[in-house]
């Protein structure tokens, strides 16, 4: 096609990124977990398929309680997974694959069995004390403040965990055994940037940070007040617990010493609540509103152009698969960050897969791959696994989705690789049921399957790294297309694309803009039967095209 995205932008704005939940993805030790060494051996599947990226889930030691975002040591390797040899090992072989690693960082807690949080507890005069968040309690007995735990969203309960040991409650905003570090402590921040230095001297390209928002807590432990402390949305009842200002000054310190190296990039989740605005104020360099002063310096050094790369967008995860919804979102996310880079994904390690948009599923594959902004890939997802009914007996997964009433097991299932035995993961007994279709839905079946799922995937990635103007280019969203279909245009200097998404159940007549210049380049359906015709062009029930304008390839300006 003649085209190549420009060569200056950072990496993660030109990129495609796949996360890999290690457990899942590739045994190769027998032991029916998935390990560094089996990821190793999958490589190749990731080169092929053309995405940029991957992003490992956490992969340190833990006792697993909520499997591997409980750590006990954040600069090793849990033996399920092999060691820091067969960890460097990986960094290699990715490279040599011009692939990058992310790595998955869980800064705003350990777990209870950590060396700091053992020592922290056992007495308060031990040095590691205020590493971690502890308070007496209230005059009556109860909790230092009204504060809500995330575990208990449905049925309101406390962040605060009572210690009789020494008679104080700690914070842990998840879990129990999960308690939260004190960000304050500058010994705590330094230790977590060490953590970084860490990994990034073993050739990690980034970090996604769990749970980023979680970080900064207010000074002066407020409770949240009574209009508030009881809302349904836990992003609402918690402007003290979730001290915004606080914590984009941790994130601009963490983000000094990741981009001290060049081309490294930091990730954060947050809230999925997050309005487009209050996502946009957590981007690097923003000048956020704010009714509170936000800190912009840390030990009187000013970092004002620090901080996330890209904060998380969970926003379409949560809209239906329809026209209306997605673009209304999509118009609010861009307007909301101007000039900063976006991000979308559809599914991931908590939340349902993408197959559960039905008929809607390949159209959501051409949206998450066109869409301005980087992209994440689930693994799985490129072949169209289905959310298992994991049953009771076999879950393992001790925290409830409040969103979904499941476990989050069924979105964790092994890799679907072959038709045989455990479908190619693991030569053992996998650590959860492998799904039941798993001989029709799997890599090797779908690679010689020119209209499977795998080869939309594949297809839509080497479009989106040829041209331009699916790399890099600009949003505008297309008006006056007909009820239930979402069309945007992209254009990146002379290079332009027409996205046109069909969420109907009906066919669909849609005009194009400069008729004469437009071609198919790609449908959902994966055959030639679309072509444009008298100046529109015409969709089949839940179909999307990728179109081009063929007047760069012709030399027009």
């Amino acid at each position: 096609m003649g085209h190549a995205p420009e060569p200056s932008r950072p990496w993660w704005q030109r990129g495609v990124v796949y996360q890999i939940y290690p457990r899942s993805f590739q045994d190769a030790d027998g032991d029916g977990i998935g390990d560094l060494r089996g990821i190793v051996g999958r490589l190749d599947h990731l080169a092929w398929l053309g995405v940029d990226a991957i992003w490992l889930s956490p992969i340190f030691p833990s006792p697993m309680r909520d499997f591997g975002y409980d750590v006990t040591d954040a600069t090793d390797v849990d033996p399920l997974f092999g060691d820091l040899s067969d960890f460097d090992a990986l960094v290699e072989e990715a490279h040599r694959r011009d692939l990058r690693l992310v790595l998955d960082v869980v800064p705003n807690h350990t777990s209870d069995e950590h060396p700091w949080f053992e020592r922290s507890r056992s007495s308060k005069d031990d040095p590691k004390r205020d590493w971690y968040i502890w308070r007496d309690a209230k005059p009556d007995g109860s909790p230092p403040t009204n504060w809500r735990g995330v575990d208990a969203l449905d049925t309101p309960g406390s962040v605060w965990r009572f210690d009789a040991r020494t008679g104080q409650f700690y914070l842990a905003s998840f879990s129990g055994f999960q308690p939260d570090l004190n960000w304050a402590n500058a010994e705590v921040r330094e230790a977590m940037n060490d953590v970084l230095r860490f990994w990034l001297d073993r050739g990690v390209d980034g970090f996604r940070l769990d749970m980023a928002d979680f970080l900064g807590k207010d000074p002066h432990f407020r409770d949240e007040p009574p209009e508030t402390a009881a809302a349904d949305d836990y992003l609402a009842a918690s402007r003290f617990q979730l001290c915004a200002p606080v914590t984009r000054a941790h994130l601009a310190e963490l983000g000094r010493t990741v981009h001290a190296r060049p081309d490294r990039a930091l990730i954060g989740e947050v809230l999925y609540q997050l309005s487009p605005t209050q996502l946009a104020s957590y981007y690097r360099g923003a000048d956020p509103a704010s009714s509170e002063p936000a800190q912009r310096s840390v030990d009187g050094e000013e970092l004002q152009d620090e901080g996330l790369d890209m904060p998380f967008h969970f926003g379409l995860m949560f809209v239906p698969m329809r026209a209306g919804p997605l673009r209304a979102r999509i118009d609010a996310y861009e307007a909301a960050l101007g000039d900063r880079w976006p991000n979308y994904n559809l599914a991931n390690h908590d939340m349902p897969r993408l197959r559960r948009h039905g008929e809607a599923t390949r159209l959501a594959v051409m949206l998450l791959l066109t869409l301005r902004g980087t992209p994440f890939l689930y693994y799985g997802d490129e072949i169209g696994m289905a959310n298992v009914d994991v049953p009771p007996e076999q879950q393992l997964d001790p925290f409830i989705i409040y969103l979904t009433g499941t476990t989050r097991d069924g979105v964790r299932t092994p890799m679907q690789w072959t038709p045989g035995p455990n479908a190619g993961f693991t030569d053992g007994e996998p650590w959860l049921p492998v799904a039941a279709d798993a001989h029709e839905v799997n890599v090797e079946a779908q690679r010689s399957d020119p209209r499977s799922m795998l080869s939309l995937h594949r297809r839509l990635l080497d479009l989106r790294r040829a041209r331009p103007s699916l790399n890099s280019g600009g949003y505008e969203p297309l008006d006056g297309t007909p009820e239930g279909v979402f069309a945007y245009r992209r254009q990146d200097g002379d290079d332009a694309s027409l996205v046109v998404l069909n969420f109907t159940d009906t066919a669909q007549d849609v005009a194009l803009p400069r008729p004469q210049r437009w071609s198919v380049a790609l449908s959902t359906v994966l055959d030639d039967a679309v072509r444009p015709r008298n100046g529109a062009v015409t969709l089949r029930p839940h179909e999307g095209v990728v179109l081009l304008d063929g007047a760069a390839d012709a030399g027009e300006r």
